[in-house]
């Protein structure tokens, strides 16, 4: 056994920044009619993803006159998105349709969507190259937001949009249900390999032209694998 050190070297760890936000609108013509996650769009102009998880709550049982137990309720995440603006796939989730070119009504439903984005972990020795954290949100549905349209003056600034953005939980094999997803890429025990494959995965991949007698390999598009298969891939099952 050994005494605790405190803030030994490469110990100190922070969290910063945002990163390479990806929406996957749900598309109801998938899977023979029974729907699926579609294909990703990056979500460019991003400013801002803040986790607001709620739930939890605590509720006690009295009995013989004392304090018999406690019970936690289920616990719901919910998320904001801030940016600058957003991708036109993102319309159909935010309640507009597209009547015309360049005519759009809104009040209509909202499509369900999977999103993904990149925090930074930095630490005292390697600063923010220390590693990444990719997280995947499932079952997302936005909220009507507020939007200021303010006359041009002599400030710089730019509008910011933010969305609110409650989820549904999906089944998790052995645990209970659950509607976002961590990948902390500075754990040593990750396989060689997974990472890449997952990003492959969430971003997609060109296409190899074909050279020295070696056939074109094929881009894929980018999706939003389930937590199965994310849970596979990093148990040493690297495909993709």
């Amino acid at each position: 056994m050994a005494r605790i050190e405190f803030d030994k070297e490469g110990e100190k760890r922070y969290g910063t920044g945002v990163k390479h936000g990806v929406i996957y609108p749900w598309d109801k013509t998938l899977n023979s009619g029974a729907g699926g996650y579609g294909k990703g769009v990056a979500w460019n102009g991003l400013t801002k993803v803040s986790e607001n998880p709620s739930g939890a709550d605590v509720t006690d049982f009295w009995a013989d006159d004392q304090k018999y137990l406690s019970r936690r309720g289920n616990e719901k995440f919910d998320f904001t998105i801030g940016a600058f603006y957003y991708p036109e796939e993102f319309e159909q989730c935010d309640g507009t349709a597209k009547l015309a070119p360049g005519v759009k009504i809104r009040q209509q439903n909202r499509v369900m969507f999977g999103f993904t984005w990149e925090t930074i972990v930095g630490n005292d020795t390697e600063g923010d190259d220390y590693g990444r954290i990719i997280h995947i949100a499932y079952g997302a549905t936005a909220s009507p937001s507020t939007k200021e349209d303010s006359t041009v003056n002599e400030s710089a600034d730019i509008s910011e949009f933010s969305w609110e953005c409650s989820t549904t939980p999906v089944q998790v094999s052995g645990h209970k249900p659950t509607s976002v997803l961590e990948i902390d890429t500075t754990d040593p025990d990750i396989p060689e390999g997974a990472i890449t494959a997952l990003e492959n995965i969430l971003y997609g991949t060109d296409t190899v032209p074909a050279h020295d007698d070696v056939p074109e390999v094929p881009g894929t598009d980018p999706r939003l694998p389930s937590i199965a298969e994310v849970v596979d891939l990093f148990d040493g099952n690297v495909s993709g």
